[in-house]
């Protein structure tokens, strides 16, 4: 049975269940619908620049030390670094819509093969060219990670992202590390102002 997580819960992935190896991170999101209601505000928010594009946002992975902080340049499994040198985290590509339901983008990671130099992997979301387009996580609904066993499709947790995020762009989901030779979720749900991965990045390098 899935367990449903709050915000900073953490929940154990392996404990109890030696047979997980590989997991499915499941990262989904909506645009929220403009309304008769609501465009005029999302219009000023949006500053007419945007033309009614649609919100792109990009999932990806790092994988961190035992400090918190990526090893090399590498470590960053996106869009245009599809899998990470060692094949224990691929990303499944790049979703350029967030539309229809389910998973918007995937990220598998192999437990087994994650090196023992490595402690977390870190699963962040931002928006494509968010301040060009003037675009945030406050014009998202609906947004969640879920962590699925990747050999026989079972949920195993699934945070729902529930805040406001107006004025947000880039958004920390949450992260599998390891403890004490187990390994576990943290759900987060930390939202920044960062403008992009090149800048979020920064905070793990």
């Amino acid at each position: 049975m899935s367990i449903s997580l709050q915000k900073g819960q953490k929940v154990d992935l392996t404990k109890g269940n030696s047979s997980l190896k590989r997991v499915m991170v499941g990262l989904g999101w909506d645009e929220v619908p403009q309304t008769m209601e609501k465009k005029g505000l999302l219009g000023s928010l949006m500053g007419g620049g945007a033309k009614g594009q649609a919100i792109d946002c990009d999932a990806s992975a790092i994988l961190c030390n035992a400090s918190g902080k990526m090893n090399e340049k590498g470590d960053v499994i996106y869009f245009s670094n599809l899998a990470h040198k060692t094949g224990c985290v691929k990303h499944m590509g790049d979703n350029l819509t967030g539309a229809g339901d389910g998973d918007d983008e995937q990220v598998f990671v192999n437990l087994a093969d994650v090196p023992s130099n490595y402690e977390k992997v870190v699963f962040v979301v931002n928006i494509y060219q968010a301040v060009q387009r003037k675009q945030h996580f406050g014009m998202i609904q609906n947004a969640f990670i879920r962590i699925i066993d990747a050999d026989n499709n079972a949920e195993l947790c699934k945070f729902n992202l529930s805040e406001n995020y107006d004025n947000m762009t880039s958004m920390i989901f949450g992260e599998i590390y390891r403890y004490q030779n187990e390994w576990k979720f943290n759900a987060m749900g930390q939202a920044t102002t960062d403008a992009g991965l090149s800048e979020l990045v920064q905070k793990y390098s």
